[in-house]
């Protein structure tokens, strides 16, 4: 509570773009300014004491990835932002994009420098028009100022940034994903390693960052290494945003100092508690392929390793709350849907596993189920990733199955009612109305 704002600070309200010139005036550029006098190791330095973790939902160290370019290889350096932003529940890199995307050109330039790079791709989706509508004009702005281009701020290097639009494939916000995507080719995750700052873009050293990460790059060099890690711990330095949506009285963006703000907080303070005047269930805590957590489990700061000690994961940080009324073979055959549809059909027990998850829990969705299809879901989910995780090529499969076995440990009894009852209630109650449709007719 009382946080000073770091990443929308001074951002406009939801709706508008702040220009270049309103970005200056609140000291706009000046991290560029300070990262184009270092050298390129000492800012990788600067940002490798921050402890800024990737925010994407991997939390992988950002300067220990720049430090993995190798040096003097011939071949051009790439810099690929990670915008897809398709997790389902995640929505707070568009705050940045789309109010404050100068913020996010800057961190670019900023990590461009520091790993050697001359050309920089923002990867976001297809679905944020909006999103994309402001980066470009953003961009328009810095290249006529002289921000990005031939001449970075008139001290003689070089630095183009481009917007690469998706076309709407989950998987291509996976990191090699996205760099097939890029290429023109179709969006298949790749075989690691190599890794991408080893061979990425057409076989060139390529560095792959999250919005948020990249704009904390910005403030971390702007406002030095002290003052980023005066919010958060050693876990988890400096301030995250967290989107939260769900059965919330009011759902949205929040930045938050992780250290000292619960899960708890971000629901009953932040979002204005559960709708309704309903009582919590459950939350998924970082994006739809985390391990639920239920109600008993969310007084824990929104640090990475506090929600792993918990149970799940802080991922993304796209905070679904679901009241006491859902059902959660209901909100299972959502999930399942979804990541059977978005599946690249690459891996045997993706393509396969993703399938037969969705049939399962359809089949108890319907009331078609028996308790032994219960065991039965629960014993796909172990085949296709569990928990020896890693058996396909990218981690969709798993995102999957973390979901459907926390479910299964924490709300069996709405899958057994399912059976027992004739599905779940959704089902229920459209099986009512269309037989209901059908007897007027």
């Amino acid at each position: 509570m009382g946080l000073s704002p770091r990443l929308l600070a001074h951002a406009p309200p939801i709706g508008g773009r702040q220009t270049l010139d309103e970005y200056l005036s609140h000291g706009g550029y000046e991290g560029l300014k300070k990262a184009l006098s270092m050298k390129p190791d000492d800012v990788t330095q600067m940002v490798l004491e921050a402890g800024v973790r990737g925010r994407g939902g991997a939390g992988f160290p950002a300067g220990r990835k720049w430090s993995f370019v190798p040096k003097n290889t011939g071949k051009p350096v790439y810099l690929a932002c990670n915008a897809d932003e398709s997790e389902p529940g995640c929505f707070k890199d568009r705050q940045i994009m789309e109010r404050v995307p100068h913020l996010l050109i800057e961190g670019c330039l900023v990590a461009c420098h520091a790993i050697g790079a001359e050309t920089a791709y923002i990867y976001i989706r297809g679905e944020y028009p909006q999103a994309i509508a402001a980066v470009e004009a953003a961009l328009d702005e810095a290249r006529a100022k002289g921000h990005v281009g031939a001449n970075v701020l008139g001290r003689g290097g070089r630095c183009d940034v481009w917007v690469h639009q998706g076309a709407g494939a989950y998987v291509c916000g996976e990191e090699t994903g996205l760099l097939s995507s890029i290429e023109g080719g179709r969006g298949y995750p790749r075989i690691k390693p190599p890794f991408p700052a080893v061979e990425g873009l057409w076989g060139c050293p390529t560095i792959i960052n999250n919005v948020e990460t990249l704009a904390n790059a910005a403030v971390i060099v702007r406002d030095g290494v002290e003052a980023f890690r005066s919010a958060g711990d050693d876990d988890t330095t400096g301030t995250r945003l967290v989107g939260i949506s769900g059965h919330v009285e009011k759902p949205g963006d929040v930045e938050i100092d992780p250290a000292t703000t619960t899960i708890r907080e971000l629901i009953e303070v932040h979002a204005g508690g559960v709708w309704k005047g309903r009582e919590l269930k459950a939350v998924i805590p970082g994006g739809s392929s985390v391990p639920v957590m239920p109600a008993a489990a969310i007084d824990v700061p929104f640090t990475y390793g506090a929600v792993q000690a918990a149970g799940s994961l802080a991922g993304a940080a796209g905070v679904i709350v679901l009241d006491e009324t859902t059902c959660m073979v209901d909100a299972l055959v959502n999930l399942m849907q979804f990541y059977h549809h978005e599946s690249c059909g690459q891996c045997t027990p993706c393509r396969e596993g993703t399938g037969w998850l969705e049939k399962l829990v359809t089949r108890i969705w319907r009331g078609e189920g028996t308790l032994r299809d219960i065991d039965l879901l629960d014993s796909v989910a172990d085949t296709v990733g569990g928990a020896q995780q890693g058996k396909t090529i990218c981690f969709l499969a798993d995102s999957a199955v973390m979901p459907t076995k926390s479910f299964l440990k924490h709300f069996r009894e709405d899958f057994v009612k399912a059976v027992e009852e004739g599905g779940s209630p959704v089902f229920r109650a459209r099986r009512k109305r269309g037989a209901a449709a059908g007897a007027g007719a």
